[in-house]
């Protein structure tokens, strides 16, 4: 029994150093205060978006708190403001699944807000089904709505320089692939309903995420305007809230001892948000706070050009 003790000890102990030395990851260092600038952060009622938009708060940006469902936003609103202690933040409703919304988002901001620092492409959906615009779910949402919402913002981004556009994408973009004809023809990353079919269209829609970042990039060449991607880290957030019950249970010791929390989650964005002096590394991709190279396909400078020109077919503004 004694053995038993000191074996559960030991694993328990292993755990313990591995999550705190190993998962934590790197901090966000700088010190930059944010008076007088503007922030979007979407998906920001939950997780790490809602982590990113309490922090900047407290640097004293204006934080728009960029959400889809009216309730879960005004209430992540009363949270942001209370754990920040600002009154500078503001939900405005924004559904990445529709165009129609996303282009009403960006009229009454442009309206309404004279600047734009920072654009946080955050949110994120591991879900199948179709967009109200026919696209399938997680390519319309965590690629096709943040690319419109991107190029409707742009010149305001670019008035405001130095301005930053930031795209959560995860490690899973390394599974990714973009077939162009299914999304031709189809409008989709692929066919296929089981676990592992949508496991690979998430991956494929992080990897439009880091294409989209690698030919913005291009396209901002000459601004004060840059651009970045990221893996913020395994978090433990609602990401997969909408996974069968089983997967659920699967994965929940994972987040116990493996995965970051939100705040932790938030760092790498922050980083690219606010760290001075990466301006050099204008489309690059962070991990841990750290620039990392990409494999060919990630960087493919064909692949982007043709992502980004089919992207503005879809989204009506080719």
């Amino acid at each position: 029994m004694s053995t038993f003790l000191l074996l559960v000890g030991a694993v328990v102990g292993i755990a313990y150093l591995f999550r705190h030395i190993v998962v934590k990851g790197k901090q966000c260092t700088s010190k930059a205060r944010l008076v007088g600038k503007t922030v979007i952060v979407t998906g920001s009622n939950t997780g790490i978006g809602k982590s990113t938009a309490i922090d900047l708060a407290k640097r004293g940006a204006r934080v728009i708190l960029a959400c889809r469902s009216v309730q879960r936003g005004q209430a992540a609103l009363e949270e942001v403001k209370r754990e920040s202690g600002s009154n500078q933040v503001v939900f405005m409703p924004l559904d990445l699944g529709s165009l129609k919304s996303v282009r009403s988002f960006a009229e009454n901001f442009l309206k309404s807000e004279p600047r734009l620092d920072i654009l946080i492409n955050n949110a994120g959906i591991f879900v199948q089904g179709r967009t109200e615009d026919g696209l399938g779910m997680m390519f319309g949402v965590n690629h096709i709505g943040h690319f419109l919402l991107t190029n409707l913002l742009l010149d305001r981004l670019k008035e405001c320089g130095p301005s930053r556009v930031v795209s959560v994408s995860s490690a899973g973009h390394n599974f990714g692939k973009i077939n162009f004809d299914c999304l031709n023809t189809h409008k989709v990353l692929g066919i296929g309903t089981s676990s592992m079919d949508v496991f690979q269209f998430y991956c494929d829609s992080k990897l439009c995420n880091v294409l989209f970042t690698h030919e913005l990039a291009k396209r901002l060449k000459g601004t004060k305007a840059t651009c970045y991607s990221l893996h913020p880290g395994a978090i433990n957030t609602e990401l997969a809230r909408n996974t069968s019950s089983v997967l659920q249970m699967l994965l929940k010791p994972m987040t116990v001892f493996f995965w970051k929390n939100t705040v932790q989650g938030s760092q790498t964005t922050l980083h690219c948000a606010l760290q001075e002096g990466i301006e050099p590394l204008n489309g690059r991709y962070f991990s841990n706070c750290t620039v990392r190279e990409l494999y060919a396909k990630a960087k493919d400078d064909a692949a982007s050009k043709k992502l980004w020109e089919l992207s503005e077919r879809l989204c009506g503004l080719a």
